[in-house]
């Protein structure tokens, strides 16, 4: 199973180059796992930019894959893990959803650059 961070799911809906980095995960034969986290965290990044109906829209597009939602264990363990690793709250809630899921977590987001279970796309 896959987890692609937020920086991700912005790069495949900003139409970058770097959205063919993130592409097989999300369009993929199996459909990635999304936390709740990362609705909130894209929607809130395309609203200003793009408008509440095309941001929707693309929040569609994720919840057409399953949603894992902030529960009582994901957020336990994102507790832990924000310690462990110096995590802020969305990034430590991303992050426990994958290791709960035992999946992996495609992002370019520096701050999991040495971390387990971690596919790191380099921004350089």
């Amino acid at each position: 199973m896959i987890v692609v961070d937020s920086c991700g799911w912005l790069e495949f809906f900003g139409g970058t180059q770097r959205r063919m980095l993130f592409r097989p995960a999300i369009l993929g034969p199996t459909p990635p796992l999304v936390p709740a986290v990362c609705v909130y965290e894209v929607f809130r990044r395309l609203l200003p930019k793009i408008g509440k109906i095309e941001a929707l829209s693309c929040v569609a597009t994720m919840t057409r894959n399953r949603i894992v939602p902030l529960d009582e264990r994901v957020a336990l363990e994102a507790a832990r893990l924000a310690m462990e690793y110096k995590l802020a709250f969305a990034d430590a809630s991303i992050y426990a959803v994958c290791l709960i899921n035992r999946a992996e977590l495609w992002t370019q987001d520096a701050h999991f650059k040495d971390l387990p279970n971690v596919r790191y796309f380099p921004l350089d």
